[in-house]
């Protein structure tokens, strides 16, 4: 366990804390991590890469951009109707502060102690 400053309160708040209920749920960080990867990414793209329903990736889709992450474009390529999504640069930090908070919990189970700073 880390060092405390007052007794029982830890020096460093444990790595999970840290984590993001929006972005950390199995999902949604794969859409982010995606979307990060590209500029803009296409629904259907999406689903067949995630293995998802249109209605599941939906319903994901709407979270975050609700909560600002991503932003979703709806045109057409030709006739067909698309749907694209983009990481906004407030997704980009949030998915940047969720990794660095999974690094630090990698970090501490496996080399015990306090996270690298």
């Amino acid at each position: 366990m880390s060092e405390t400053n007052e007794p029982g309160e830890p020096a460093d708040p444990h790595p999970v804390i840290g984590l993001d209920d929006v972005v950390h749920q199995r999902v949604r960080l794969g859409i982010l991590t995606v979307a990060h990867q590209a500029r803009r990414v296409e629904f259907g793209f999406l689903r067949t890469v995630l293995g998802l329903t249109a209605g599941n990736l939906s319903q994901h889709l709407s979270v975050l951009e609700k909560a600002g992450l991503v932003e979703i474009e709806k045109g057409y390529e030709g006739k067909r109707p698309r749907t694209w999504l983009s990481l906004t640069p407030a997704g980009g930090r949030a998915l940047q502060d969720e990794v660095t908070q999974l690094k630090r919990l990698i970090h501490q189970i496996e080399h015990g102690g306090s996270p690298p700073e």
